[in-house]
């Protein structure tokens, strides 16, 4: 694309590269921004559709995730590669809204070049854009949302539901809204500020094949995905003292290309031997800590596993780094990746142990797993999902992801806006005669923030093969009533809760259907849409400067 325009320009130019500038830079940046925007389009909404990536090595993810699809994208375009981020960045902070936050951007730059084009300076449109998104965040927190408190647990529960209406587990979201909320509220911790929080991380998700999604369960504890490391160990205990380790209990080798000459062969046996015991001397460190439950990243022989069963010491080899650290943060217990202390002896201390109320390892479905349960410093919860395959087990995960973070934002933001589409609305309508109130050029640039805001609405209404047009004049004239309404008029005032019911084409209350999203979410992704695409308005050249050639070597041989 860059060849297209680039030929006629690049002559002002003095060092070998290209040089693009003015509309035809723009151009192409929209382009590319629309482009990406495209691809994750069509998955919005509760009834948008899945995207089959298919990586270089013949990898497949399906997945209605935005931020999941276009971080597998290889995208080459510097703009288009700033909205992948920005879905990257929303799925970090607020873990949902990554496909709107894209469309959004990408709209209001193409508002935004269809002004530059009508001869209005890029400034002029970004102080417009930053007006409206000041008045829309204004009107989204004084009107729009409302508190969780005086709303109950049914309310976060259908936060979760709409969060999960347009993935794969949008058809028993019922059953899974109820599993994430529970998992939720079991992991509550208040922090040394007594603020309090949920860490998502908390929740440990385990995918297991088999049976129906339906047969997913809650566990209260941490679940981790290993067995005892010998069959002759007890299979639960209580009141365990746990010792997380990333060493190996495995009998000391030799370090390679150390040599020993030995002349007697007594002393090779005294070696062997010793080998062995700096090892056994570690276990009966442990063991003597008071340990009862020893969880290592690392191999455990036969001969340690013998010390371990013979003490009555649950051991677990080969556990994953990252559940390691989690165990060790539920629990209270110091990760441990070498046993010598200052002095250079091998100790190991009661201080470093963890404690939680049982270990116990049961059989879940066809997999055994270790269930840490009543864990003291931190509560932890976990979560087995059961599904026919790996695809679909990885988007149960990525999609339980994304409702945990939105039940986590709502619980600690306390607030919660209506969804489908009503949100976007009126801040339209609002924008709109806020616009005619502005006596300046930045006029034309809230109107047209004001007009990308129902790009929203209708890929939605679109996206659910319903004549879009039609609804949305439906819905700004339900949300204009509500807005010139007198105050006293309440049932007219209550129009601004009303926004799209995609699955019969209607307009609802949504606070009565309980389509709800965190008031958060909304105000997150409109800010980051507006940075990204400031970010990219305010670029006006590009310079590509070429690679240098291969200088020739004039002494090569031929290899």
């Amino acid at each position: 694309m860059s060849q297209m325009f680039g030929s006629a320009r690049s002559d002002t130019l003095f060092l070998g590269g290209e040089k693009l500038s003015g509309e035809d830079i723009r151009n192409q940046n929209v382009l590319a921004a629309q482009a990406v925007a495209n691809v994750v389009k069509s998955s919005l909404g509760p009834v948008g559709l899945d995207k089959m990536l298919v990586d270089d090595i013949g990898d497949v993810v399906v997945s209605n995730d935005g931020a999941t699809i276009l971080s597998l994208l290889d995208v080459q375009h510097p703009a288009g590669k700033i909205l992948v981020e920005l879905a990257q960045q929303q799925d970090k902070e607020v873990g949902d809204g990554t496909t709107s936050v894209v469309i959004i951007a990408s709209e209001l730059l193409k508002r935004a070049n269809e002004l530059v084009r009508n001869k209005i300076h890029p400034t002029t449109i970004i102080t417009g854009y930053r007006l409206a998104l000041r008045e829309a965040t204004r009107y989204i927190n004084e009107l729009l949302s409302q508190p969780v408190e005086n709303l109950g647990k049914d309310t976060i529960i259908n936060i979760a539901k709409t969060s999960m209406s347009s993935k794969i587990i949008g058809a028993d979201s019922e059953f899974f809204a109820n599993l994430v909320v529970d998992a939720m509220l079991a992991v509550q911790t208040t922090n040394s500020k007594n603020e309090t929080k949920y860490p998502v991380k908390a929740v440990n998700i385990l995918k297991a094949h088999g049976k129906s999604s339906i047969e997913s369960q809650l566990i209260k504890g941490y679940a981790l995905n290993c067995t005892v490391a010998s069959q002759a160990m007890l299979k639960r205990i209580t009141g365990a003292k746990i010792a997380v380790l990333d060493i190996n209990l495995q009998k000391a080798r030799m370090a390679m290309g150390v040599q020993i000459n030995i002349d007697d062969p007594e002393q090779l046996e005294e070696i062997r031997k010793r080998e062995y015991g700096i090892v056994i001397e570690r276990i009966k460190k442990i063991i003597g800590a008071g340990a009862n439950v020893v969880l290592t990243t690392k191999g455990i022989d036969d001969l340690c596993l013998k010390e371990f069963v013979e003490a009555g010491v649950i051991a677990v080899r080969r556990c994953k780094k990252e559940d390691l650290r989690r165990i060790a943060r539920a629990t209270g217990a110091t990760f441990i990746s070498s046993m010598s202390n200052l002095e250079g002896e091998e100790t190991f201390e009661t201080s470093y142990l963890g404690y939680a109320e049982e270990v116990v390892q049961e059989r879940i479905s066809d997999d055994e797993c270790i269930l840490i349960k009543g864990t003291k410093a931190h509560s932890s919860s976990s979560i087995i999902l059961r599904g026919p395959n790996d695809y679909t087990l990885d988007e149960m995960e990525r999609s339980l992801h994304d409702s945990l973070s939105v039940v986590k934002r709502t619980l600690e933001s306390g607030s919660i806006v209506p969804g489908g589409g009503a949100v976007e609305t009126a801040l339209n309508i609002y924008l709109e005669n806020f616009a005619t109130t502005i006596g300046s050029r930045e006029q034309l640039a809230v109107a047209e923030f004001a007009n990308a805001l129902l790009i929203i609405p209708k890929t939605l209404a679109s996206n659910a093969a319903k004549d879009s047009s039609e609804l949305i004049a439906k819905l700004r004239s339900y949300h204009a009533t509500s807005q010139f309404s007198k105050p006293t008029e309440s049932k007219k005032k209550n129009y601004k809760n009303y926004g799209l019911d995609l699955i019969n084409g209607k307009i609802v209350d949504e606070t009565v259907q309980g389509v709800l999203e965190p008031t958060m979410s909304k105000i997150k992704s409109l800010k980051s849409a507006l940075e990204a695409c400031i970010a990219i308005l305010r670029i006006d050249t590009m310079i590509t400067v070429d690679p240098e050639p291969v200088k020739e070597d004039d002494h090569a041989h031929d290899h």
